[in-house]
Order: C-alpha cells, then structure tokens, then sequence
C-alpha cells in the first residue's frame, strides 16, 4: 500500500502542481495522502467486534450500522495506515461489582483486538510506539495500537494499568459521560463530584506518566482539564475532540483550554462526530425513535450477545431509512482545523475520527473517504508539511515525548 512513498520528489511537486494546471484537484489529494503517515487516534470498532460472525478483515458495504464504519480492506483503500482501537467501557453506579465488570469488559475488547492481530498478521500489527508505527508503514502493513476508553475500568487499581500496558495500552480517556472516581466529565450537569480531578485521578497521572500511557482528556470537564494539564510532568492529548468556539457543546474544548494545552505541548485530535462538529437541528421523531429502541434492546454497550445486537441493528437501520440523520461536513471538519491552526498554530492538531462511537459527516463517512479531509485542506492552502503534522507528525511528536519521560524515570 504504501509502496508509492517512495515517488521521489519531483513526483510530489508534480502531484501539487497539477491542480493548479486544470487536473483533478482530488486526485492530486488522493496522490498526496497515500504519500503521508496517516494516524487516527480514536474509533470504536472493537464493539462491532463483539459481534462474532462480523468480520474486520471482509469487505463491509458502508451506509449502514451493522456494516460499520471500519474494516481493514476499507483502511488499506483509504490508505490510513494506524488506527487506535479503544476498548471503550459504559459509565455506570462506582460500586466494586461495577469495577470488576468494566475491567472485565475493557479485557475482553483488547483481547477481540489481539484476536484481530492474530487472524490477520500480514495485513495488521500491534503498534506500540511510534517506531513501531513507522516501520509498519514502511513494511506496508496497517498498525493497531490500543486505548481504554473511560478510566472506569482501573476501578482503584493503581496496578492495573501495568497490567493493561502490557497489552499494549497506551492512552486512557479518563472519563466518559459521567463522573468517576478519576475525575468530572464534561456531560455530567451538575454532578460536580470532585471540581476536577480527585485524589486518586491525581495518582492516576502520575503512573500513567511514569509508564509512557498518554493521558486523554476528551469528556474530561473544564476543571478536570486545567488540573490535568498542571498534574501531568508530560503533554497530555484530547484523542477526539473539537473546538467550542464553533461548536458549542460542553464536550468541546473552549479557546482558553487550547491555549493551554498548546502551551503545554500538547494536541487536539479533531473529532468528526456532527453534533460536537456544528450545531444540528433536533429530530424529535428521531430521538424518540432511538430511545424506544434502547428502552427495548438496552444500550449499545451493555449488548453483547450476537442475536441481541443484530435484532437492534435491524431497528436501528429502519429508524435511519424513516428519519435521517443530519450529518456535518467536511467543510464544517475542517472550519475546526482553521480555528486552531489560527488560534496556536500547526502543531497542535491532529485526527481522532471517534469512526463506530457516532463519528461521521458527509463527505467523510467511512474510513475509506479520509481522503477527502486532506483535499478540502488542501484547496483551502494547507502545505504538504502542515498536512504531514495534522495527519500524525503532531500526535507521534506527543507520544514520544510520553514515552522518553517514562524512560527517563
């Protein structure tokens, strides 16, 4: 897949020049991008994988959910070359039966993605460092590296997180939707339960940085992200997140939580989930629609057997046949980009798509239409080098640094 990197430089000019000669704009984007280390931070594939007679490694038509918005034949073909997948645990009532559920279920996604690594070890590898990342690309195969989404699954187990690093984990979102005992999220109104970080999320950071697990900061709330950034000896990221200033929703980051975290060298992984992207008109018929399926199916995350899942995913299709969902764009993606190169600069900008957690706007629905975020970008004057940082020079920049602290400890 990445063979063709190694077109020499005359050939990349070449790509960039012919646009302005009446060629397709997009197919010199298209050239460009299978020329870039591509990195999305963020997806939420491992529950598509609970489901077992869904494969990664076939073909999946996309437009509906069953299908997904990932697979490998669609990474090769949209040439992403690294994708973390998060095993992503539900908030739930902080009791120890509960603990012991979520780091149960976060062991069984990482273990469905180890058996994705196993069924298809010459098409994908675990990647857990950025070398690592880069010899895969080189070696011209996809990477997978791991993340834990919601800090719920370490219960008060300092020791687990050496536990999950052995696995390969190397980022944890400290929050989801509600607060845990990690520290507030950003959805959780008036909860407040901790004004930010608790003492144990302050002990959380500090063994996260002193084993190179990057700490991640999307759903964290305003509070939380300030004292996090202050807590971490490392730059911290938000592995799917967008800018409030065009958006604004809680889970976005606001100017001033920019400001810092490019101050602390940190990166905001865009996410292109359309309600966190631009304000969308609600659907009453729609959402009454969606909750009268999880009053009946239960949520998407506490579904784990095959004939559960597949009967709500035949629902689930019909409600989006009868009420379409109002998606963003990729224009509106990158509006979002702009506001932060404008804002900090280019160094501090990245992609976490949040693909299969709801991520997805017209234009750049399914992991093989990436492409066209680097067209958009490019046609609005992005260079070569800005799209090498947005695409992964940015976010590998801050992983490295996690790793040489840790090193250095």
């Amino acid at each position: 897949m990445k063979n063709l990197k190694l077109i020499h430089a005359a050939g990349l000019l070449l790509a960039l020049v012919l646009p302005l000669r009446g060629a397709d704009p997009d197919s010199a984007a298209l050239k460009l991008h299978r020329e870039l280390l591509t990195i999305d931070t963020h997806c939420d594939t491992p529950l598509h994988m609970l489901d077992t007679t869904w494969d990664i490694g076939a073909v999946h038509p996309s437009g509906t959910r069953d299908r997904g918005k990932i697979d490998l034949t669609r990474m090769e073909n949209g040439n992403l070359d690294a994708l973390f997948f998060a095993a992503f645990v539900s908030q739930r009532a902080l009791t120890e039966q509960n603990y012991r559920e979520a780091r149960a279920a976060a062991e069984h996604l990482i273990g469905l993605t180890e058996g994705m690594l196993q069924k298809y070890p010459e098409r994908i590898r675990l990647a857990a460092t950025p070398a690592e990342i880069r010899q895969n690309e080189r070696d011209g195969v996809l990477s997978a590296c791991v993340g834990i989404e919601n800090g719920f699954a370490l219960g008060h187990d300092l020791a687990a997180l050496q536990a999950f690093r052995a696995r390969g984990v190397r980022y944890v979102t400290l929050c989801h939707t509600r607060d845990n005992d990690i520290c507030d999220s950003s959805t959780d109104p008036g909860a407040d339960s901790w004004g930010g970080l608790s003492p144990f999320g302050r002990q959380v950071i500090a063994e996260m940085n002193r084993l190179g697990i990057l700490v991640d900061l999307s759903h964290a709330s305003d509070e939380a992200f300030f004292q996090a950034l202050a807590a971490s000896k490392t730059p911290i990221f938000a592995s799917h997140s967008c800018a409030r200033a065009l958006c604004n929703h809680p889970r976005n980051l606001s100017d001033e939580m920019l400001k810092a975290l490019a101050a602390t060298g940190g990166v905001m992984q865009m996410c292109i989930l359309s309600e966190y992207v631009k304000a969308i008109p609600a659907n009453a018929r729609r959402e009454a629609a969606q909750d009268s399926l999880d009053a009946i199916y239960g949520t998407w995350e506490s579904l784990r057997e095959p004939v559960a899942r597949k009967a709500k995913r035949e629902a689930w299709n019909e409600v989006d046949r009868l009420y379409p969902r109002t998606l963003a764009t990729v224009a509106d993606v990158c509006d979002h980009i702009d506001h932060v190169v404008k804002l900090v600069g280019i160094d501090y900008i990245g992609i976490g798509t949040d693909f299969d957690g709801g991520g997805g706007v017209n234009g750049c629905n399914e992991v093989s239409q990436m492409s066209n975020i680097t067209a958009e970008l490019l046609r609005r004057g992005y260079s070569r080098e800005d799209l090498a940082k947005i695409w992964g020079g940015n976010f590998l920049r801050v992983f490295t640094r996690a790793l040489e602290a840790a090193e250095a400890e």
